[in-house]
């Protein structure tokens, strides 16, 4: 019955001073399921020759001569004199080549010496950074070409998103902005006049957390806030879309993503972050000057009239034109991330992890070159 199913079999048969073992049916790797444990009940040649009869094979593969040449490998290393019989040309040429690749091989590759290999994840690294950094900068000049077209075609603006995209990433954000903004500010006065109280100048924690409020710690912060809440949705939302095949979808009726999805959030976010940034610089000054009243003695009236003479114009538009360019960099970089998922639900989620990333480590480094243009031309 088994003959006539196709399916491999063997069967064992002791006389005189041999064991003849016959195998027969289709060796092959689609039915050979079961033969290893048929294989395992035959018996040990306990002194007797051992022929392999391979007469009633029907079909032999690699998977099916391997199994064969190991179980005449099995006979030989229990001291057996093994034959063949039965093999055709193309049976013993399949068995030279299983017995050909009988070697042993290393579980796991060869480690290589450790500064080679943190040599070249470190080449990896930098490839793969340049990489993604080209990817950007050409996205980021399409979304520009589409941007500047909107000047000849200002029906490719839509307005209804951008106005919701406005009011997602600017008034819903006022809370946590202000939140922390406000803490920032009393961190920064409480420490400050811990350090300055030893040169008896507590009056300058005024001067210090306007300074740096207003320069530099309301807009960088504001940034971060704003790339891990709204780049992180960006990334998200966009990404959502390319899994459900919605942008192929916009594609297909001829609107193009860059109109439909990047703009509006760029733009919005773009409007919205001087005004967070302004509101962020007022918040921080807010708490500033109650921790120093509180804990020096420092009156409103004072820390304003103090504040209006540390600062110039200058000192704040420093900190309001960074605002357009770090929202620039948070939008396309998330909107890039989001387009770029592929495949599962996971990748939306490293792409995410990416975005953030990717977007508060250009705001900093934006912000350097910022720091470095301006001291530059003396503002």
């Amino acid at each position: 019955m088994t003959e006539q199913s196709g399916k491999a079999w063997v069967e064992s048969q002791a006389g005189g001073d041999r064991l003849t073992v016959a195998a027969g049916g289709r060796w092959d790797v689609a039915h050979l399921a079961g033969i290893e444990q048929e294989l395992g009940h035959l018996p040990e040649p306990n002194g007797y020759d051992v022929t392999i009869d391979m007469a009633g094979i029907a079909r032999l593969d690699t998977a099916g001569a391997w199994v064969i040449y190991s179980l005449e490998k099995r006979y030989r290393e229990a001291g057996a004199a093994v034959q063949l019989a039965g093999a055709t040309t193309e049976h013993r040429t399949l068995l030279k080549r299983a017995a050909d690749n009988d070697h042993p091989c290393d579980i796991a590759p060869p480690e290589k010496n450790a500064l080679i290999r943190q040599v070249e994840d470190v080449g990896v690294g930098t490839v793969e950074i340049a990489t993604r950094l080209g990817a950007l900068l050409s996205f980021l000049g399409l979304v520009l070409m589409r941007l500047f077209g909107c000047f000849r075609h200002p029906s490719r603006l839509r307005l209804t998103p951008l106005v919701h995209q406005m009011e997602l990433v600017g008034l819903k954000a006022l809370p946590i902005v202000g939140l922390l903004s406000f803490l920032i500010g009393a961190v920064i006065v409480n420490q400050g006049a811990i350090q300055l109280r030893t040169f008896g100048a507590e009056i300058f924690v005024v001067n210090m957390i306007a300074i740096a409020q207003l320069r530099e710690l309301g807009i960088l912060l504001t940034a971060i806030i704003i790339a891990g809440r709204s780049g992180s949705s960006f990334t998200a939302q966009i990404g959502s879309m390319v899994l459900h095949e919605e942008v192929d979808a916009m594609k297909t009726i001829g609107l193009n993503p860059i109109d439909v999805l990047v703009l509006p959030r760029m733009l919005a976010l773009m409007i919205m972050l001087p005004f967070l940034a302004f509101y962020a610089d007022i918040m921080g000054l807010v708490g500033g000057a109650i921790v120093a009243w509180v804990s020096l003695d420092i009156t409103p009236a004072v820390f304003i009239a103090r504040f209006l003479d540390a600062i110039y114009m200058t000192t704040f538009w420093v900190g309001i034109i960074k605002a357009p360019f770090f929202a620039a960099v948070i939008a396309v970089s998330g909107c890039f991330e989001g387009l770029n998922v592929r495949g599962t639900a996971e990748s939306v989620g490293l792409r995410t992890t990416q975005s953030v990333v990717q977007s508060i480590f250009l705001v900093i480094v934006l912000d350097a070159a910022f720091a470095i243009f301006f001291t530059a031309i003396d503002w």
